[in-house]
């Protein structure tokens, strides 16, 4: 554990870090004694607003959705044992937002706001679930990502159905921005509405970092060694449902995460999947923090979404990392 000891060791100032310098970020920049001052709350109250009300759920929401993703896609990437596993690219994230959409076009918010989170979770569970019956017997790389293409391709699909029926064309313009995935414009309701789920999918997920290392020899292995293969399954499929499906319903699809965080860190912690879980949530935050700030920082006539900005970063970082598996299969 000694390496992973040394990540968080470091990342977790980083982090903190990061975050005080996003909380001065913004149409209105803060010194760090304002931003300071209205965090204690003894700051004048348009610095009290801006920082407890704007600023500081968005930092939060950074923390939630990449600790939730980084932490979901290690996860997968152990069970599966296949390193290109990732919510995003499997189709988890497509399934959570059509589950959110659903919800959304039928305005059960109004009637309960718990039933957003609910009905992205539900979808992103039923897509976990067919995902790993689909590659558990002998599958590779291309099954895992042939299955993760059918799946999105399915939720994308019923989600622009969903959309092309709508009645309201203002709803369905406020749709498509949230699907592409930011974390501006929340509030600390938005936080406290997927803090319970996430907080309850990392420890699903974290509990499982033993059975992960025995599981890397193999599932009949770890059978043989005493590891209850099944309960171990259902715990990941059932955190990694809670965890994406918590942040889409807030932030909406934001991809990529799971799957660049993990690999920059896997050498870090000697190729170990136990090992790997801790970092990846401190490095998911990380890099959503980091891709909010550029968000911000960048002079575009219109703030970019988030969803795109981490599209942007991770599908380079993929099509390399597909190049250099097959040069080294080749």
């Amino acid at each position: 554990m000694a390496d992973s000891r040394l990540i968080l060791s470091s990342g977790l100032p980083l982090l903190l870090l990061l975050s005080l310098l996003a909380l001065t970020i913004g149409a209105a920049p803060l010194t760090y004694a304002e931003v300071a001052a209205g965090l204690l709350g003894i700051g004048s109250e348009e610095h009290r607003l801006i920082v407890q009300q704007i600023r500081l759920p968005r930092v939060l929401l950074a923390w939630l959705v990449g600790a939730a993703l980084g932490t979901s896609g290690a996860a997968l990437q152990g069970l599966l044992r296949n390193p290109l596993a990732e919510p995003g690219l499997l189709g988890i994230s497509a399934s959570a937002s059509l589950g959110a959409v659903l919800v959304l076009s039928c305005g059960l918010t109004s009637v309960n706001l718990w039933l957003l989170p609910t009905g992205a979770m539900t979808a992103a569970l039923v897509t976990t679930t067919a995902l790993y019956l689909l590659t558990r017997q002998r599958a590779n790389n291309l099954t895992l990502i042939l299955a993760g293409v059918a799946l999105s391709a399915l939720a994308s699909a019923l989600t622009s159905l969903v959309l092309n029926l709508a009645p309201n064309p203002t709803d369905v313009q406020d749709i498509v921005l949230w699907l592409l995935g930011s974390i501006s414009d929340r509030s600390l309701t938005d936080v406290w509405l997927c803090l319970p789920f996430v907080i309850l999918g990392l420890g699903l997920l974290l509990s499982c970092a033993p059975a992960l290392e025995v599981l890397a020899l193999g599932e009949a292995e770890a059978s043989s060694l005493g590891v209850e293969v099944a309960r171990v399954r259902g715990q990941i499929i059932i955190g990694v449902a809670l965890c994406v499906g918590a942040t889409v319903a807030i932030a909406g699809s934001i991809g990529f995460v799971g799957l660049v965080v993990p690999h920059i860190l896997r050498r870090l912690v000697a190729q170990r999947p136990g090992r790997l879980l801790w970092p990846s949530a401190i490095g998911g935050a990380v890099l959503v923090v980091v891709a909010d700030v550029m968000v911000r920082l960048l002079d575009t006539p219109k703030e970019l979404m988030l969803g795109v900005v981490t599209a942007l970063l991770g599908a380079p970082f993929f099509l390399g990392l597909v190049l250099r598996t097959r040069s080294e299969l080749g």
